[in-house]
């Protein structure tokens, strides 16, 4: 699925101390009827992820910006304080990919020297 982000993502942690990130996406659907007139239906969808992939949503990704995410449909069910069963469906986010040129979706370059790293020795 892709879309765009709804809001900026919300991070926070469970007592284990697992990240989950909330964030909310809109897709668009753009058809011309048969009569020429142009159509658009926008779908909006709650989503989560944990992890690592939580932490990385939640650092690289804001309200406005386009991401493409891959997942499984859970259905969330609960009852609220007067008693009522509630139910929502949300994206169980297994994946994720940046959307849009280079210049504005590819994260900073966070590397930590390892052993392969020799500087400007020449070989």
């Amino acid at each position: 699925m892709m879309g765009h982000m709804t809001k900026d993502p919300a991070l926070s942690y469970t007592p284990n101390q697992t990240a989950v990130c909330d964030f909310g996406m809109a897709t668009n659907e753009k058809w011309t009827s048969k009569g020429g007139e142009k159509k658009e239906k926008v779908c909006f969808v709650d989503c989560r992820a944990f992890g690592k992939l939580a932490e990385n949503i939640n650092k690289y990704f804001s309200k406005g910006r386009a991401i493409h995410i891959e997942g499984v449909l859970e259905l969330d069910q609960w009852e609220a304080q007067d008693g009522s069963k509630r139910s929502k469906h949300r994206i169980k986010v297994i994946g994720f990919s940046f959307v849009g040129s280079a210049e504005q979706t590819e994260p900073p370059l966070d590397r930590e020297p390892n052993s392969d790293d020799y500087g400007d020795i020449p070989f």
